[in-house]
This record gives structure tokens, C-alpha cells and sequence, in this order.
């Protein structure tokens, strides 16, 4: 069934997507007046880090990250964001600012990173050793990093009618159904994944400070304190920023051609000990310098652009949720934070990714090779360096095709999905297609040419959005009754992790043993 056939198939259930489900989580650094990263404890007004739902840290003591519950609509889940945005801001401390990037503010060297710390409860333990053990094993500059995950699940209603429409005769069951055209999704993300980058990438310039400890790259001088390229859309997507580096080197890649190889392809490398990581070490003086010696300490340690996700309940692992529940939502992780932006993403960007992801559901989703797994990590090194370079092409079926021709191909089949979903998401589709020809449009080289016509740097070009965006949340009207329930969450979130930390029975290390064997 071709495209245009399952989208007039489709026609009759369109309200069944109205039913989707979105959710965004949104990393931000703390940062001292100077610009320099918070070397405070995550505030207490914020309230646990460990079992707050809405409000907790990454990587750092000092990233925040910002969790919206899974919403219907565009609308509704900036509306949502906005609103725990206004309380951090609200409840950050006066000698403080968020950083509104994805690349690093000044960076004063790796131990002024600091790992963020959950208390001292066996789960809360773990949590910091993973952190450090992704310090020792890739540094802390890059975990410094922020960016957006965009959450998205389609309705049940949705499903029951597409297993109708494309399989009426199909034996499958509903759940391993699912999980196999999500799987057929998070596959054409990883296809065509390099768009989202081209279109909403917003780091091509980073501060020098971030660079200290590179000593080999490509990237040119914009001024004394300011690096960059000039056709880059996100430097965060690329060769400096999130990388698997030793799992690479181990030909250690996730197989996405199926739920089960994805599961078991992770697993492997959980089960696999990396000699470089044996030289670090578990211990040293008694203490965690990371979870084990495998080439994954956790799963979560594979970066990848998209996930398929499970809904956890209790005490389920990841992956063993995964392969027990099937997966229930999929987690799109190449996103940017715009400065341009007050919440770092807006409505309009939600209903174009709303719309690329029913795309990626119901155009087709082969297999990949490891011929095209190739071509996939090439396209996107190509497009996050050099994204918005004059006839730049990319790798395509053994050939080549121009980033210009190949994103109009998709923004027009991504268009014709969009009309499933409402004319606000063919508008915003039409909006933001109009980048693909006009370079000019995109955020990264909205910046670059800011940034060139102000004679600002890195810093100083960003650093002004901080102020703006602080000034214009600590002057909105408090909204009382969200407050008021953050207030609660907060003041739950705290109770729970005590309860958590009183409830331990057993040592660290044998948590650990019990939390891995329960994982194979």
C-alpha cells in the first residue's frame, strides 16, 4: 500500500490522532553571573531531583531538565512547559540565570562540571556513579550539553484502526503490531533524521572555552573567544557533541530492523567487557568510578537520535519492559535548544514534528543495512557540519543526491501527512519548509548572521537572551493554582526520596548485583 493509499485509508479515523500524546523534556544549564556553570546544589525549592516527575537534573548538578507529562496537542503541552519554565525561573536563586543553548556557557575546566547527586539511597547512588562513569569514560565537557527530547505515542484508537486499514487480515497481535511499525518509525527517523537537523539545528558556534581539551578539529575562528563553521547547523550533532565513540570501535551498533534485535543488540554490549574500560577501573579507594567495565555501563549510555521507548511500571528495567510490554512511545532526541526561542521550542515546531512522525510511520521502513547504517552516520556528520552549504550532497542508495531535491521529496510527503492532523499542522509544515530553500531561514544561520551583523560572539550573543528570558519570567503574573500544585509535587518529591533512602535493606553493591541480573 503506497503512501497516498494508507493516508485516504486513514481519512475516515483522523480523529483517532487527536488522541496522540506528546510530551518534551528540556535540558537547560544553571550559570553564575559570569556566565560560568552553577557550582550549586540543584536548588531546594526545585525539590528532589530523584522522584520530582517534572523537574530534575542530566548529566550536571547544575542541568536542569524540565519534564512535561504527556499532553494532547501542541498547545497544550507549550502551554505546560511555559508553565514550569515560569516556576524554575520563579524559584532559581538571584545570583543565577538559565542558559538558553545547547552549547555550553564558559567553561572553566572539567572539574567545574559538577555530577548531579541524588541523595544517598542505593537508586540514587547508582544514578551519580552512571554519571561519573560517563565522566571517566567520555569527559564532562560533553555531558555538559543540553538539548530537547520530543515524546510522542499514538493513540489506541489510532492503532486498532491503522491494524484494520493496513493488516484486516493480519494474526498479530495489537501489541506486537505496535511495536513493530513503531520500530518501522524509529527506522525512518535514523533515515531521515538529518532533516530535523537541518531544519532546526541552532549550535554552529561554540564558545573556545568548550574546545580546551579538543585538540583536533575543523572548526574556524569567529572572534577571540568564538568558534564555528560556516555552513553548520548544529556542532551538538556533530563530531564534538554526543558520540559512541567506544562502542564504534567495538563494532558495537543497536540493530533497529526489529524489537527484539534492538533489545538483544544492546544487551550484548551491556555484556561485553571494553578493555579501556577495565582500565579505569569499578573502585578505586572504595569508591564507584563507574557502574562496570561493559561497554554500556546501562543502555542508556547508546546515544542515538530517536529510542523506541517502553512505559515503565515499578521496578521494570528498560529493556526488559521493552521486550515484556512492547514499546509505547518514541523519544526523538536530536533537538536543539533555539535561543531564539523563549522555551527553547515552539508550537510550530511541535506540529511539524508531529507531522514528521506520522511520515515516518506510514512511509515504508525496510530493513537497514549496515551499507545504509553507514550512509545514515554519514548524512548526519555531513548535514550537522555543513548543512547549509550551496549544492551540499549526501549519501543516498549507493549514490548521491542534493540535500535541497531530497528534502523537498520528504517535506512534500510530510505534507501530505499533515493533512490527517489539522490545517495549523499543513500550515506549519508549509512554514517551515520554505528552509529547505532558503537557507537563510534556519536558526543556525539566523544566529550566524545576527551574530555577524551585531559583531557579538558566542557568549556575548547568547548570553543576552538569558538576561531577556529571565527578565521576562520573573515580570509574568504568577499563575497560583500551578504553582500551588508544583509547590506540592515539590514538597511530595522530597518525602518520597527520604522514604526511598530509609527503605534501603541491602548495601550498594548488592543492589547493583540484584539491579543487573534482573536485566539479562
Amino acid at each position: 500500500m503506497s503512501l497516498q493509499e494508507k493516508i485516504n485509508s486513514l481519512y475516515p479515523f483522523k480523529g483517532s490522532l487527536d488522541e496522540n500524546l506528546i510530551g518534551i523534556e528540556k535540558e537547560g544549564l544553571r550559570v553564575a553571573k559570569d556566565g560560568s556553570i552553577a557550582q550549586t546544589p540543584h536548588p531546594k525549592n526545585f525539590g528532589s531531583a530523584l522522584t520530582h516527575p517534572e523537574i530534575t537534573t542530566d548529566f550536571s548538578e547544575a542541568l536542569v531538565e524540565i519534564v512535561t507529562r504527556p499532553t494532547k496537542g501542541a498547545t497544550e503541552v507549550m502551554e505546560e512547559l511555559s508553565k514550569i519554565n515560569h516556576y524554575v525561573y520563579h524559584h532559581l536563586p538571584n545570583s543565577e540565570r538559565f542558559w538558553p543553548a545547547s552549547m555550553p556557557c564558559i567553561l572553566r575546566g572539567k572539574t567545574n562540571i559538577p555530577i548531579a547527586y541524588y541523595g544517598e539511597s542505593n537508586l540514587g547512588k547508582m544514578k551519580t556513579v552512571y554519571r561519573r562513569g560517563l565522566a571517566n569514560r567520555y569527559g564532562s565537557v560533553m555531558q555538559a550539553i543540553a538539548g530537547i527530547h520530543f515524546n510522542y505515542s499514538f493513540s489506541l484508537e489510532f492503532w486498532d484502526s491503522y491494524q484494520k486499514t493496513i493488516a484486516p487480515k493480519s494474526k498479530v497481535d495489537a501489541k506486537r503490531f505496535v511495536s513493530r511499525h513503531y520500530m518501522g518509525l524509529t527506522r525512518n527517523v535514523l533515515r531521515y533524521g538529518w532533516l530535523i537537523t537541518y531544519l532546526f539545528g541552532a549550535s554552529a558556534t561554540v564558545c573556545k572555552s568548550f574546545m580546551q581539551d579538543y585538540h583536533d578539529h575543523n572548526l574556524e575562528e569567529f572572534d577571540d573567544n568564538t568558534l564555528y563553521l560556516p555552513y553548520a547547523t548544529s556542532l551538538r550533532m556533530g563530531d564534538i557533541g554526543y558520540q559512541n565513540t567506544q562502542e564504534d570501535k567495538k563494532g558495537v551498533k543497536a540493530n533497529y530492523n526489529s524489537l527484539r534485535q534492538y533489545i538483544f543488540s544492546l544487551r550484548a554490549a551491556m555484556q561485553s567487557s571494553c578493555e579501556d574500560f577495565v582500565t579505569i577501573g569499578t573502585k578505586k579507594d572504595g569508591e564507584y568510578l563507574q557502574l562496570n567495565t561493559n561497554i554500556l555501563q546501562i543502555a542508556n549510555e547508546y546515544y542515538s537520535s530517536v529510542r523506541p521507548k517502553p512505559i515503565i511500571n515499578g521496578n521494570d528495567r528498560p529493556l526488559g519492559a521493552l521486550l515484556n510490554g512492547g514499546v509505547g512511545y518514541i523519544e526523538l532526541r536530536s533537538l536543539d535548544v533555539n535561543p531564539l526561542i523563549k522555551d527553547g521550542i515552539d508550537e510550530q515546531q511541535v506540529r511539524f514534528l508531529e507531522s514528521f512522525m506520522l511520515y515516518c510511520l506510514l512511509e515504508e521502513s525496510p530493513a537497514i543495512s549496515s551499507t545504509e547504517i553507514n550512509e545514515i552516520d554519514i548524512n548526519a556528520n555531513l548535514v550537522a557540519h555543513r548543512g547549509r552549504e550551496p549544492g551540499l550532497k549526501l549519501k543516498h542508495k549507493g549514490g548521491e543526491l542534493s540535500l535541497k531535491n531530497w528534502g523537498e521529496v520528504i517535506l512534500n510527503k510530510i505534507n501530505i501527512c499533515s493533512a490527517l492532523l489539522s490545517d495549523e499542522h499543513q500550515k506549519s509544515v508549509n512554514e517551515i519548509s520554505s528552509r529547505i530553500n532558503n537557507p537563510d531561514l534556519t536558526p543556525s544561520a539566523q544566529m550566524l548572521n545576527e551574530m555577524k551583523h551585531e559583531e557579538k560572539g558566542f557568549f556575548e550573543y547568547t548570553d543576552q537572551f538569558s538576561h531577556k528570558y529571565q527578565k521576562l519570567y520573573k515580570g509574568m503574573k504568577i499563575n497560583d493554582g500551578y504553582f500551588s500544585e508544583l509547590d506540592k509535587l515539590r514538597i511530595l518529591s522530597v518525602e518520597k526520596q527520604k522514604e526511598i533512602e530509609s527503605g534501603d535493606e541491602i548495601s550498594f553493591d548488592q543492589f547493583l548485583e540484584e539491579y543487573f541480573s534482573g536485566d539479562k
